[in-house]
C-alpha cells in the first residue's frame, strides 16, 4: 500500500459524498484524480484487501428485516449445512465459531414476516434447529480504523 491507499481507505471510512461526482470530490480532497480513486478502489477489490465496497441500508428504513441466527451443526455435516444455508439470497455473513453453536449468519428480507419462512425453510432443509436473536436493541458504533 502506498500513500494515497493509505489517505484514500482513511477518507472512505468518514462516508461519501451524495453528489453526481462523488470520487472526483475525494479525488480533490486528496489531490489526485478520479480516476485514481477509481483505479486504486478497484485494486483493492481485485488483490481482496477490500471485500465489499457500496452503501449499508437500515433495512428496517425500507420495510424489511434483518436477525442474527445461530445454529448447532455436528462437524462432519458442517459444509453440507453450509452450502444448504448459503443457497438463500436472504443470507449473509455466514460463520464457523469454535461454540456449541458453531453456525451463525445474518437472514435479511423484503418484509418482515419473511424470517420465519426463511428459518423454517433452513429447518425443513437441514433437520436442524435455528435459534433466531433479532436485534433488541441497536448502538451506533462509529468504528474507524485508521490506515
Amino acid at each position: 500500500m502506498d500513500k494515497l491507499d493509505r489517505q484514500l481507505l482513511n477518507r472512505l471510512q468518514t462516508g461519501i459524498p451524495i453528489c453526481e461526482y462523488p470520487f472526483q470530490v475525494i479525488a480533490n480532497e486528496l489531490s489526485c484524480t478520479e480516476q485514481q480513486v477509481i483505479d486504486k478502489l478497484q485494486k483493492m477489490l481485485d488483490s481482496g484487501l477490500l471485500t465489499r465496497f457500496g452503501p449499508l441500508f437500515d433495512i428496517n428504513e425500507f420495510g424489511g428485516a434483518f436477525t442474527l441466527v445461530a445454529m448447532q451443526v455436528p462437524s462432519e455435516d458442517f459444509d453440507k449445512v453450509t452450502a444448504i444455508v448459503n443457497q438463500f439470497p436472504q443470507v449473509a455473513h455466514n460463520y464457523q465459531r469454535q461454540h456449541q453453536f458453531n453456525m451463525w449468519f445474518v437472514i435479511a428480507t423484503e418484509k418482515t414476516d419473511e424470517i420465519v419462512d426463511i428459518i423454517t425453510q433452513i429447518e425443513s432443509l437441514t433437520g436442524l434447529r435455528v435459534y433466531n436473536m433479532p436485534k433488541q436493541e441497536e448502538f451506533y458504533v462509529g468504528l474507524y480504523l485508521p490506515v
